[in-house]
């Protein structure tokens, strides 16, 4: 499944952004839902995730400063960024059709990933 991001760009240290995701119907499945994060030479890494009954995590990096939501009546899967910091730089991609009892870390447990939009926090 390829799905589309937008609201990626560039933002001064304190600023936010606002990442969104058209799900392809996905959000009104169950399965875990989640944003990940890759820098160049790194593993993508698990942001945050919300699992079937709202129930979200987060990185501890992000805890405190990012939201991520879900909404059925638009199908997508979104992402509230504030107080950024140079170091949440990177690209987000956007996760879906993941494990239905529990929410993964792991990037092989989702089968459906979008096409990445880009972070840059100077």
């Amino acid at each position: 499944v390829q799905l589309v991001e937008s609201g990626g760009g560039s933002v001064q240290a304190g600023g936010s952004l606002s990442l969104s995701c058209a799900t392809r119907g996905y959000t009104r499945r169950s399965g875990c839902l989640a944003w990940f994060r890759q820098v160049p030479g790194k593993e993508r890494e698990m942001v945050a995730q919300i699992q079937d009954d709202g129930a979200k995590h987060y990185d501890s990096t992000a805890e405190g400063r990012f939201t991520i939501s879900k909404d059925a009546a638009k199908d997508t899967l979104d992402l509230r960024m504030t107080s950024l910091k140079p170091e949440d730089s990177g690209m987000y991609y956007c996760a879906v059709d993941g494990p239905v009892a529990f929410c993964s870390d792991y990037p092989s447990d989702f089968r459906g990933w979008g096409q990445g939009t880009q972070v840059t926090v100077s």
